[in-house]
């Protein structure tokens, strides 16, 4: 069943900023941020321009999979503060204009929850999903239950049991969507959802929302689970919101999110649109996830249809229920900045996520282009394998030339990663005193698209030329040209767009048009040198 509730006004403006609260800020200077930490830095999102942020998994927890692995929902870790402290952060964040969203993992706990721990003991709980024999994937009791539990990432992940679409004799352990303990965890989503939004928060993003109900062909019982909890949360909570890691928009809108991510994992239909942008084949790589080269590359050997494809296909069947969501990176996946991208590579790539009709959400630090590190040790579960390291996209927010405050200042064996070792590297102090760094132009970028909301969320599209540039209208009012590899292009403009005196550069306020970088219109024909973008208004 499709929802035809977008949700909340807010949402049309978001720009969301993810933070891995780890290693965005310490306040206390034992090597591993905290809450107090973000809020001391809140002028700095307010400054860029941000207006929504998500926190990666706060709650209690071993972390053995970075705070994935959740033995309390109703309290916050410990290491980042207590629940006044989450409190203060999301009133401050409020009165600055920043909504908070909260990452939810419904689909597992650790091993570790008293849920669990329960269960382990009896054979008559079924909160998670138990097997009487050996099967593939399952992992052996560690209490006196016997039997085997189902895990949903890691071993230490037992799923929690939604039940199974499709039943089957010789698995008595695939219990219907309503039988007991599936009602008891649906039930227990509601619970945790109200007592935070209850506390302020502003919503959800939701780990691994697609996972839920076991072998559930086109996830069907998935959906309408969750369009239950969309029913409910339109009765009590109206102005919250639901984001999904879902990686196909339509799927997730229909199933009654507001927004869902596009996503770098996958395969072609659900991870290859956006690893067609910026997957420049170093960092976060398997094998199975290779695809041709990247557009936002140096060498312009990409297209960027593989992408617009999809997009547009997911727009048409999200249109007026709910959002898609363009990051420029997560915790679980390359930067921006990585392998041979950097420097003034990055502007068109910012140009492209604020100018075009998708929320943008910047993954903390790729606003100064901080770099991901590859070769970094296993922390709290971030390598996956000889070609699957997290770590190298979850290093300290490089706030100071320097060190690091707190994250450097502590001892070696608390510190959580390593700072980047490069004397070179970006930071905010250097680059907020640099009126042409990367950080200035994100901030102008996302004015820009506040002063114009046509170059919004909502806005119409038209591709006027799918290469190098890129070169697309919105609302009919702008026209935007963004060229990612080094080698100048060309553009013959036709229609009114080629009109003499048609187009003129964009202005903020009656500010200096700052958005044009090597771009320019001379005789109908448009002409981008290497590494520009320019954003211009028609008529």
């Amino acid at each position: 069943m499709t929802s035809t509730r977008p949700g909340p006004d807010w949402l049309a403006d978001a720009v969301l900023y993810q933070i891995y609260p780890q290693t965005f800020a310490d306040s206390d200077g034992d090597g591993i941020g905290d809450f107090a930490g973000i809020a001391e830095h809140l002028d700095h999102l307010c400054w860029l321009g941000v207006n929504t942020v998500w926190l990666t998994p706060c709650f209690a927890s071993p972390f053995r999979d970075a705070g994935y692995d959740v033995t309390d929902y109703l309290t916050p870790a410990p290491r980042y503060g207590r629940t006044e402290d989450l409190v203060a952060l999301v009133e401050a964040a409020r009165r600055k204009g920043i909504r908070i969203l909260l990452d939810l993992v419904a689909g597992h706990t650790s091993d570790r929850h008293p849920w669990f721990l329960a269960a382990a003991e009896d054979p008559a709980d079924h909160r998670y999903i138990w097997s009487d024999r050996q099967v593939d994937g399952f992992v052996a009791s560690p209490g006196s239950r016997p039997g085997w539990y189902r895990p949903n990432f890691f071993d230490c992940q037992p799923a929690l049991n939604f039940g199974y679409a499709r039943g089957s004799s010789e698995e008595p352990w695939r219990q219907p969507v309503d039988a007991e303990g599936p009602r008891a965890n649906r039930a227990a989503l509601r619970g945790i959802m109200a007592h935070w939004l209850g506390l302020g928060v502003a919503g959800f993003r939701v780990d691994m929302a697609y996972s839920l109900v076991k072998d559930d062909p086109g996830r069907v019982e998935t959906a309408k689970l969750w369009t239950e909890l969309r029913d409910w949360l339109d009765r009590t909570h109206p102005e919250a919101a639901l984001f999904a890691e879902w990686g196909e928009p339509a799927a997730a809108v229909a199933a009654g999110f507001h927004a869902d991510f596009f996503l770098h994992f996958g395969g072609e239909d659900q991870g290859l649109p956006l690893r067609s942008l910026w997957n420049n084949g170093a960092g976060t790589v398997e094998e199975f996830w290779q695809q041709g080269p990247c557009y936002f590359e140096a060498e312009g050997r990409g297209t960027p249809r593989t992408f617009l494809d999809a997009w547009r296909c997911a727009a048409e069947l999200t249109e007026g229920n709910g959002h898609i969501v363009l990051p420029t990176a997560n915790h679980d996946f390359s930067r921006l900045a990585t392998g041979p991208r950097s420097g003034e590579q990055l502007a068109p790539a910012f140009a492209f996520l604020f100018t075009w009709p998708t929320l943008p959400a910047v993954y903390y630090g790729d606003e100064i282009g901080m770099r991901y590190l590859p070769g970094l040790p296993d922390v709290e579960g971030s390598v996956l394998g000889p070609r699957y390291n997290r770590a190298g996209s979850r290093t300290p927010m490089q706030w100071t030339p320097g060190p690091s405050a707190g994250f450097s200042a502590a001892p070696p064996e608390r510190l959580y990663l390593p700072l980047d070792p490069d004397p070179r590297r970006p930071d905010v102090l250097s680059q907020r005193a640099d009126p042409t760094s990367l950080l200035h132009t994100v901030r102008r970028l996302i004015a820009l698209r506040r002063a114009h909301p046509g170059l919004g969320a909502s806005g119409g599209v038209e591709v006027r030329h799918a290469g190098y540039p890129l070169v697309y209208t919105r609302s009919g009012r702008y026209l935007v040209a963004v060229n990612p590899r080094r080698e100048p292009g060309a553009v013959r403009l036709t229609g009114e767009v080629g009109a003499v005196g048609a187009v003129r550069p964009l202005e903020v306020d009656g500010a200096r048009p700052l958005e044009v970088r090597g771009v320019r219109i001379v005789d109908g024909e448009l002409r981008a040198d290497g590494f520009s973008y320019g954003v211009f208004e028609l008529g």
